[in-house]
């Protein structure tokens, strides 16, 4: 592999009720006047009530910005940058899911260094200093807390990210009990959007090293075990606590090691129609890794292993086949939409979709198989009415 270089957040917190602790942890950060990012169904859910009460035990003089968005646009972004600098923020707190943390660490930089959105779209455009950024996930799938990654919504519908060191975290503090009691669709979206953070980070092209390798194999072993758990009884906390460590590695890992074609193809699916990001991930995962087959049989082969530890194999291409297949019925098994037209994608939109996923560059240069326009097409065709499933968790 060579030389490699790996980045993370300097600092974890892993424990179940840290959120009542965030006071402690802000005073840390010198945050007297934090602004916490979130969004209002988490605010209404009284989420935020152990980690607010904790900052105003440390008579912090926190404000709540929860106007967040699903895919945040531009205009959502800099509305909370305004309302940081009026406050006269001195911290970030992003709690939610990647949203609301994609848009912590945007307002952390834009409140503290005013520069143009626009104009740092791409890798190492943006420019310090930030504020001091803790980050809290509620779901177990972006991994957003430890990843230099933001990704936005351009007024033109495109899905474009801001990538730089100086979006990743001073502190993220994973709480496992603020996973609790997520719907079954939710966790079955956010989990498997874990796994193709893991899987991709360790196929892929570019960047490959042996931290992420290591992180990746872990974190998928720990989804793949306890997601059916996870998803069947939102109150199983160890499961919650297996599936946020999971998210926690893969977002290690895919930060390092970056994703590829199955998130270039969703990315326009959640900038079009608005599909939950792990939805679109879901829905064009087993194309993409028929697709690679071919090109990363190997890996895959390894990867089979993590999922049927013990089980023996004839040969790689045996192993390969395997792991797509358990994969393919781990997808099957979940309590969501399993075709685009439930989605409500048109069929005639499919070429405009491979048109905006072969411009995301970015990321199918880490593809292990060059993925053309019409590939990308072939795999939108796939799906668009994929044969509904017997599966007793859907509906």
């Amino acid at each position: 592999m060579g030389n490699f270089t790996f980045q993370t957040a300097p600092r974890i917190i892993f424990e179940e009720g840290a959120s009542a602790k965030l006071g402690g942890f802000a005073g840390e950060l010198g945050m007297q006047r934090p602004v916490l990012v979130t969004d209002a169904g988490l605010l209404k859910a009284g989420l935020l009530k152990p980690a607010l009460e904790s900052l105003a035990g440390q008579r912090c003089e926190a404000a709540v910005f929860s106007d967040v968005l699903a895919d945040p646009p531009e205009e959502q972004v800099l509305r909370a940058v305004k309302f940081a600098t009026n406050h006269r923020a001195d911290g970030i707190i992003g709690l939610g899911g990647g949203s609301s943390m994609d848009t912590a660490k945007l307002v952390a930089l834009l409140a503290r260094t005013p520069q143009a959105l626009a104009s740092i779209y791409g890798i190492g455009l943006a420019r310090g200093p930030r504020l001091p950024l803790i980050q809290m996930p509620t779901t177990s799938g972006t991994g957003s807390e430890v990843t230099p990654i933001s990704i936005v919504t351009t007024p033109g519908g495109e899905k474009k990210g801001v990538v730089s060191p100086l979006l990743l975290a001073d502190l993220a503090v994973l709480d496992a009990t603020l996973t609790l009691g997520l719907p079954p669709a939710a966790t079955a979206m956010t989990g498997i959007d874990a796994m193709v953070h893991a899987i991709e980070a360790f196929t892929s092209r570019r960047l490959k090293n042996p931290l992420s390798d290591s992180l990746a194999l872990k974190a998928l072993e720990l989804l793949h075990a306890h997601i059916l758990r996870a998803v069947r009884d939102g109150a199983d906390l160890a499961a919650r606590s297996a599936m946020l460590q999971g998210s926690l590695l893969a977002g290690m890992a895919f930060a390092n090691a970056p994703v590829a074609a199955v998130h270039a193809l969703a990315y326009p699916l959640g900038a079009r129609y608005h599909i939950p990001h792990g939805l679109s991930n879901a829905l064009v995962l087993i194309p993409v890794l028929e697709f690679n087959a071919p090109a990363a049989m190997s890996a895959y082969a390894q990867l089979a292993g993590v999922l049927a530890p013990g089980r023996p194999f004839p040969s790689p291409q045996d192993a390969c086949a395997a792991f797509i297949h358990e994969m393919a019925l781990l997808v099957a098994a979940m309590p969501f939409p399993h075709s685009l037209r439930e989605c409500g994608v048109k069929q005639d939109d499919l070429p405009s979709l491979a048109d905006d996923a072969i411009k995301i560059t970015r990321l199918l240069v880490n593809n292990p198989r060059e993925l053309a326009r019409h590939d990308a097409l072939a795999i939108y065709q796939s799906v668009w009415d994929a044969p509904a499933t017997n599966n007793p968790m859907r509906g």
